[in-house]
């Protein structure tokens, strides 16, 4: 069983877990709730949705588990769910942005990369769109940004082929990029909040992490034997949720934003991640999702 931190989860707090029927989001969601949190679960398969809401239910002993319909592949579907939320007039405490596809192909909805389109430019829309009830719901409120140590691979943003279809034959180059661009946003999104460092006092800190190499869903499409390679590393989606559940509830990483985590501790982020890349990255989102 995989817990919070070692300090209490404080009360009346509210999650809401992109991915949260499956791999590491439905472990970070489980251990939210078993902790006493309010849980969303945003997810793309109503089915499955509802059954991990009574997986985690039933897991948990906990009722506050809620399920709200998010396609990360349609920016329509994005601001519908954003909306679904906001209707609500709840509070949302912590935005965890962790749903994600490795070794897909093709375009999203709205003409971008796979990629790039789902596990960036998506979580760019939803967290823009829910940054304001984030800032009126603190202090204490942080984004929480699921990348990779895949983004130490990416050398350059190619910003013509984030609107094309994927091209490399594991999709593997492009998932790397996906992944650099979760982490630049993650430091943007601080550097506009608040700041980037320990010590920072903000309503409003964000964090991007690995989670290591994990038994989850993410990699089923990557084709064999490329498949095997990749994930003879694996750890159990427990383990996975760890650095996730720190970013969101520790008491020590309350007072840091705009860092990367590897295990529970801030490591240093590819060089490729400067402040002129983010605020490049930033400004192209905007113009393509319509949002900030």
């Amino acid at each position: 069983m995989v817990t919070v931190t070692s300090e209490p989860l404080p009360r009346d707090r509210t999650f809401l877990v992109t991915g949260g029927n499956t791999g590491i989001g439905l472990a970070t969601a489980t251990a939210l709730a078993r902790a006493g949190g309010r849980v969303y679960l945003a997810c793309r398969d109503p089915g499955r949705g509802q059954a991990a809401v009574a997986a985690v239910k039933a897991a948990t002993g906990a009722d506050a588990v809620g399920l709200l319909p998010l396609d990360l592949a349609s920016l329509a579907s994005v601001r519908a769910c954003a909306e679904a939320f906001l209707v609500r007039d709840e509070p949302l405490h912590v935005l965890i942005n962790n749903a994600g596809v490795a070794g897909a192909r093709g375009l999203t909805a709205d003409g971008f990369e796979a990629h790039f389109g789902i596990n960036h430019l998506g979580h760019f829309a939803l967290t823009l769109l829910l940054l304001d009830r984030l800032k009126a719901s603190g202090p204490g409120c942080r984004v929480v940004n699921v990348s990779s140590e895949a983004h130490y691979a990416a050398t350059s943003i190619d910003w013509a082929a984030l609107q094309r279809k994927t091209r490399s034959i594991t999709g593997m180059r492009e998932y790397a990029v996906a992944k650099l661009c979760n982490v630049l946003f993650t430091q943007e999104l601080a550097r506009r909040v608040g700041g980037i460092g320990p010590g920072v006092d903000s309503d409003v800190t964000a964090y991007a992490l690995h989670p290591g190499v994990v038994a989850s869903d993410i990699w089923r499409r990557i084709p064999q034997p490329f498949r095997a390679l990749w994930t003879r590393r694996l750890i159990s989606t427990e383990d996975g949720a760890a650095t996730s559940l720190h970013c969101a509830t520790s008491a020590r990483a309350a007072a840091e934003s705009g860092l990367f985590y590897e295990r529970c501790q801030p490591v240093a982020p590819s060089p490729v991640a400067t402040p002129e890349l983010g605020e490049l990255l930033w400004k192209q989102s905007t113009e393509w999702t319509g949002v900030g």
